[in-house]
């Protein structure tokens, strides 16, 4: 799993995948559609303004890595069971906004499905993965929901730079997942410097 972005004419950028990083990713970005959940189907003949403004869920999820995919607006985790004013005021945020996020979560995901499919179509080997600036700043999207969705399962803080989990050994269950994180982290980066060009 050496391959990271570069930038490619006319804009967007590219990578190279060989068909394990092809079906890794895919993997990943289908386990991400199932943790968000189905979107609502809008109901025919029903008012695309009503649906729009529909209210989403006013408590934080109870998973973990969906309450870091989807956190609180106003208060974090440790909140003082004092600041109702804030735990409010947070539910209300959440309400209103947390439908929209999760719909973009989901559409960052499924465009990574939808281009790798696309990818895996046309032969066997691997092959160079190329993204337009619309699915590139997708991509980073879903990249990042990855790896907030791995590092929370991995119990990953914020100043776990050295880590015991990046020195596991092979046999331990966790290597695989530290693994997947660590790449992403630079497909993410790369992409990110390749857009910064």
């Amino acid at each position: 799993m050496a391959g990271h972005f570069e930038p490619i004419p006319g804009g967007g950028a590219a990578v190279p995948l060989d068909e394990v990083e092809i079906s890794i990713l895919r993997s990943l970005a289908v386990q991400m559609l199932e943790l968000i959940g189905p979107g609502d189907e809008p109901v025919e003949g029903e008012d695309p303004l009503a649906a729009m403004f529909a209210e989403g869920p006013s408590e934080p999820p109870a998973d973990p890595a969906l309450a870091r995919l989807f956190p609180d607006g106003y208060t974090g985790p440790d909140a003082d069971e004092r600041d109702e004013e804030l735990r409010a005021a947070s539910a209300e945020f959440r309400r209103f906004t947390e439908n929209d996020l999760r719909s973009r979560k989901r559409d960052d995901a499924l465009c990574v499905v939808r281009c790798l499919d696309a990818l895996s179509a046309g032969g066997e080997g691997g092959a160079v993965l190329k993204l337009g600036p619309d699915d590139c700043a997708r991509w980073l999207g879903a990249l990042n929901d990855l790896r907030l969705t791995i590092g929370t399962r991995l119990e990953v803080g914020d100043e776990d730079e050295n880590n015991e989990l990046y020195r596991l050994p092979d046999d331990d269950p966790r290597k695989p997942m530290v693994m997947a994180y660590l790449w992403l982290g630079v497909l993410q980066e790369t992409l990110v410097e390749t857009l910064m060009h």
